[in-house]
């Protein structure tokens, strides 16, 4: 279990798509879970998974409080992934949006700056710039040529050869299976290394993804939305060889921050939730902090 850069050097020489790589072939399905900061990071990796991930709703809302329209740039994204990447070794895929920009050097730009900051993979989509959450109506398509386009510019940016990029596509929604299947085998003639098919509804499409592109296959298993929320046993049986669940903490944590103020909005004290939250040892245990005191005993403690 990789448990932080501070503890785990030889995970920390390899990079950081060689780790994505290693834990794909070691699990499978893999499980993805999202974190939205370092200390879900820690978390999640705590618990025993292998990769992680920073969705861009979660980006959107978690850290700008604003809807995942489009709205977040490429420094917003930034900056989570190296709060993520400082602590944690753990692989961490990366929500790309459509690339962060309409030509084949901001999609560059976008490949680049995600390796640097310590990202493992990402996926771009195939929606217009002005992009919708994957479980709304009115999404909008580029082409399948201008998406393949964008595949190909992530592919001859990388850096890391072993940095794995994804193609999302939204297209089962306007366009149907078999032009979304014509779609994904596209995308993985430009380069793409595995697809991510949104908002599935029939367990069976997971298996014609795959055999269409021969890549990996992806299921977002993303609560209150279009797909049902299916067993790692089930998808594993469809062919399934990544399984996503972007904001699970995310949601769980927000519902739980609402009852605590509004308890202490009510109630004028926490005592009544005081057992629904972490207590400050299990934080300490999480964040590593006797580590970091101890370390500041050795650096300035007293020498007399």
């Amino acid at each position: 279990m990789h448990t932080g850069k501070n503890n785990d050097t030889t995970d920390h020489q390899q990079s950081a798509g060689a780790r994505w790589r290693l834990a794909v072939a070691d699990e499978n399905p893999l499980q993805i879970v999202g974190a939205v900061n370092a200390n879900h990071a820690l978390l999640a990796t705590q618990a025993g998974f292998q990769a992680i991930y920073l969705s861009g709703g979660g980006v959107a809302a978690g850290s700008l409080g604003v809807p995942d329209l489009g709205i977040t740039t490429l420094q917003d994204v930034l900056i989570d992934v190296e709060r993520i990447t400082n602590v944690c070794d753990t692989p961490l895929l990366v929500d790309a949006d459509t690339g962060f920009g309409p030509s084949a050097f901001n999609v560059a730009r976008t490949v680049k700056a995600l390796i640097k900051a310590g990202a493992a993979a990402m996926h771009i989509e195939d929606q217009v710039g002005a992009k919708r959450c994957g479980h709304r109506p009115n999404k909008e398509l580029v082409s399948k040529q201008e998406m393949a386009d964008r595949l190909k510019a992530a592919v001859d940016a990388r850096t890391d050869a072993q940095f794995a990029i994804g193609a999302r596509t939204d297209a089962l929604a306007n366009e149907g299976l078999d032009r979304t299947l014509e779609r994904a085998a596209a995308y993985a003639a430009a380069g793409a290394d595995f697809i991510f098919a949104e908002a599935v509804s029939d367990l069976t499409q997971y298996r014609a993804f795959a055999d269409a592109t021969g890549l990996p296959v992806l299921a977002n298993i993303t609560e209150f939305g279009m797909t049902p929320l299916w067993t790692v046993t089930e998808l594993a049986a469809a062919g399934v060889a990544l399984v996503l669940y972007p904001l699970s903490a995310f949601r769980a944590a927000n519902q739980a921050a609402s009852t605590v103020y509004t308890h202490i909005r009510k109630d004028g004290t926490q005592q009544q939730v005081l057992d629904s939250m972490q207590t400050r040892s299990a934080l300490y245990e999480s964040i590593g902090y006797h580590r970091f005191e101890r370390k500041l005993d050795e650096l300035y403690g007293n020498n007399d």
